[in-house]
């Protein structure tokens, strides 16, 4: 005996490229919010489950709840891209509710949700940062391997993807080329590693205005007294954590990354 099934749920319709879209971006390390409803009280549209990407120009790919609802997603999910980190939202109608408290969640009150009230976990997926490693030195190799302990992820060439860093420890070997395409790149941090007088003369050649020559810090790395390959090498990947963790603070620069 036939029967109609009813209208699907929408989520029911896109659960699976939800999860497909999710593993697109994680390859191609774009940044987005992964939203999943927790929790959803009637006459809320969502129920426990609905998930959603939510994307950098806040394009909103799945279900998490009606047009009101995710207004606040979209809000919520952007803020918490730029701060890094995950966040439960609780979106109630106007003039309260009896859902159950949620200490530490970010409450939002909607006033044109048709009722109910939903809570929503925001994850912000982000790529660990890539720094491209430009030479074929022992400092270059000592940095590849500190960096793969912090789980960075580390190239020998510009990937056509955004780079957090580019290092040049090619010490004479195609230095001017390589901080050149990082510059036209665009990467917002390249270390040169080599003498204050000589990584002055490669920019001097390298005709850099002021604005590019600021991307460049030469000597490379924290001033911590390193003298080795795998302490220089220490020292530049503290300056590119800092510049990941605090990308608007200026760092002070070894006097002696010299050429070695």
């Amino acid at each position: 005996m036939g029967g109609h099934a009813g209208p699907s749920h929408p989520a029911d319709l896109m659960g699976g490229d939800v999860s497909a879209r999710a593993l697109e971006l994680t390859e191609r390390r774009v940044p987005f919010v992964h939203a999943r409803v927790v929790r959803a009280q009637a006459p809320a549209s969502a129920h426990p489950g609905d998930e959603a990407i939510v994307h950098e120009d806040g394009t909103i790919h799945g279900f998490v709840g009606g047009h009101c609802a995710q207004g606040s997603v979209r809000t919520a999910a952007l803020g918490a891209l730029v701060g890094g980190a995950p966040l439960l939202l609780r979106v109630l109608p106007q003039g309260g509710t009896s859902f159950p408290e949620a200490p530490g969640a970010q409450v939002v009150v909607n006033p044109c949700l048709s009722g109910g009230a939903l809570e929503i976990f925001l994850e912000p997926v982000l790529p660990p940062p890539l720094v491209v490693v430009a030479g074929d030195t022992p400092i270059a190799t000592a940095f590849v391997a500190l960096a793969d302990v912090l789980g960075y992820t580390t190239a020998r060439a510009l990937p056509d993807g955004h780079a957090t860093a580019v290092i040049v420890a090619g010490q004479g070997h195609g230095d001017a080329e390589a901080v050149r395409a990082a510059l036209d790149a665009g990467v917002p941090h390249i270390a040169l590693v080599a003498s204050r007088r000589r990584g002055a003369a490669l920019l001097d050649d390298l005709g850099l205005d002021a604005r590019q020559r600021a991307r460049v810090h030469t000597p490379a790395g924290l001033d911590i007294g390193a003298r080795t390959a795998p302490e220089i090498a220490l020292s530049i990947l503290a300056e590119v954590v800092r510049a990941v963790r605090s990308p608007r603070t200026t760092l002070p620069l070894v006097e002696d990354a010299a050429e070695r």
